[in-house]
């Protein structure tokens, strides 16, 4: 079964769900875009879209062990931040900071951005995060990372020539200049940088200067994005990259997230990716608004495969969208020990636990549901709503015993439980609007854990206020993940069902 057809409308977020620090490039027709993934593995989701709207994961750049090793004790929030992707000589690049120790800078390119990747060229000349590759005309290549300080570097093999130095401090006063990214348009090079951090005062500013070096001058109308200080239903605009249409339009994606509740606001979805129109005056960009539903484009859309609702686990390998936690070994988590069966494998025995074996998909919608029908009787395991180690909802299923489990900061504890049947069963996991009456302190949403009757009643064992699953209760830069875990034994799980609800 499919997911409700992408509608052929253009809105906004373009990839909901934690799909933050977008990057872009075009080649022809077709548009390809990377995120971060930070603590999960597979590293760099790709996207493709021939609309700049409707958008089909086609892969992830950091695939194998050779090319992403995340160590059991990387945090939450560490790993893989802030690519760049570019196309170049008839190749694709892709730049990325690994923030765990020995990580690094580095570089891996592909001629099929599906895949496969190299492995990659590490970069220990470049220090800091947020790196950004642009090639002048006679070839050289320019990396600026956040900061913002530049150094030309030799991608393929890795080599520096000369330290870094400092190249524009961004806005006085400022805090966070990161997200460089710096383009050759008409007669100038312009350099588009984040600021204000990623939080509600987050923005974007640019300057131009004749060098792809510098000097820089700022456009006199920074920051052209920003929606601090407004009650605009997105907030946190920033970590921006433009792109150009075949029909020489301009326009930029950027992170932005859906605050929902009273105050302060809470966004559990993580930062998502929008889109914005650009138009230029001047010689300097001006951003159109980045609303919800966003003005006619100027070609018709061409909506991608609908996303299927259901995973049957039919495939030898898991479809892209399927996330770990920092690894993913196969002795642990397979397709291929009971043929139509995802198996996992325990090793950490709790999701308190970094190395435990989770695997889960991105929660994409402010209201949906999740089932999964599991197999425990060789073990203890369930379906997880996880934003940490320390912030998580679970349904777990032993042999005998069916308990919700809720743990927000320091505290865990077991929220309710009741006797489990023999044999399978369907656990169930929906997402749904506080509610009424609204007051200030209402929380974003209501998590409800329970199971699914044989006769497709659902019934809840609990419902949970959302907000402590939920960054401004959590902090940290990911979002919420809906999936399977086994915390004891091997646990077996036949499908998963995952659709939008309305609200």
């Amino acid at each position: 079964m499919s997911l409700p057809h992408q509608t052929a409308r253009a809105a906004n977020p373009v990839i909901p769900g934690f799909h933050p620090d977008p990057s872009i490039c075009r080649v022809g027709e077709d548009y390809y875009l990377a995120c971060s993934s930070f603590e999960y593995f597979p590293g760099v989701p790709l996207f493709h879209s021939r609309d700049l709207v409707h958008w089909t994961q086609i892969g992830n750049a950091l695939d194998r062990p050779s090319q992403l090793s995340l160590p059991a004790d990387t945090p939450s929030s560490a790993g893989i931040y802030a690519p760049t992707l570019r196309h170049h000589d008839g190749r694709f690049w892709l730049i990325v900071t690994d923030v765990h120790e020995g990580g690094g800078n580095l570089v891996v390119t592909a001629t099929d951005p599906a895949g496969p990747w190299s492995d990659p060229v590490r970069l220990p000349g470049v220090p800091g995060i947020d790196p950004d590759l642009a090639w002048d005309e006679d070839g050289t290549c320019w990396c600026t990372v956040a900061g913002v300080a530049q150094v030309r570097i030799d991608p393929s093999t890795g080599e520096t020539y000369g330290p870094p130095h400092q190249v524009w401090s961004g806005t006085p006063g400022a805090k966070a200049p990161e997200a460089p990214h710096l383009y050759r348009i008409g007669d100038y090079w312009y350099l588009l940088i984040a600021e204000g951090g990623t939080e509600r005062g987050h923005g974007v500013s640019i300057a131009r200067g004749r060098t792809p070096s510098g000097p820089f001058e700022p456009c006199p109308a920074n920051p052209v994005l920003t929606h601090r200080s407004t009650d605009r239903p997105v907030q946190n605009t920033g970590h921006a990259d433009l792109v150009q249409a075949p029909d020489g339009s301009w326009w930029m994606v950027l992170l932005g997230v859906r605050p929902r509740g009273g105050t302060p606001g809470w966004h559990v979805l993580g930062r998502e990716t929008f889109l914005a129109p650009v138009t230029w005056e001047d010689g300097w960009p001006v951003v159109g608004e980045p609303t919800l539903d966003l003005p006619a484009l100027p070609w018709p859309l061409v909506p991608g495969p609908a996303a299927e609702q259901r995973d049957d686990f039919d495939l030898g390998e898991l479809r892209p969208y399927w996330i770990s936690l920092r690894d993913r070994p196969a002795e642990h988590c397979t397709t291929k020990e009971r043929p139509g069966w995802l198996t996992l494998r325990a090793r950490g025995g709790s999701l308190d636990e970094p190395d435990v074996i989770f695997t889960g998909r991105r929660q994409q919608h402010p209201s949906c549901r999740a089932l999964t029908l599991v197999d425990p009787a060789e073990g203890r395991g369930g379906l997880a709503v996880r934003l940490d180690e320390r912030h998580h909802y679970a349904i777990e299923a032993s042999g005998t015993e069916v308990r919700v489990i809720a743990r927000a900061g320091d505290l865990r504890t077991v929220v309710a439980t009741r006797p489990a049947a023999a044999g399978p069963l369907v656990l169930a996991v929906t997402v749904t609007d506080p509610p009424l009456p609204h007051e200030p302190r209402t929380g974003p949403d209501v998590v409800s854990l329970g199971v699914e009757e044989p006769d497709g009643t659902f019934t809840a064992l609990a419902g949970l206020d959302g907000r402590y699953l939920s960054t401004e209760v959590a902090g940290g830069f990911t979002g919420r993940v809906l999936g399977m875990y086994a915390a004891a034994g091997t646990v077996h799980f036949d499908w998963f069902d995952y659709a939008p609800l309305p609200g």
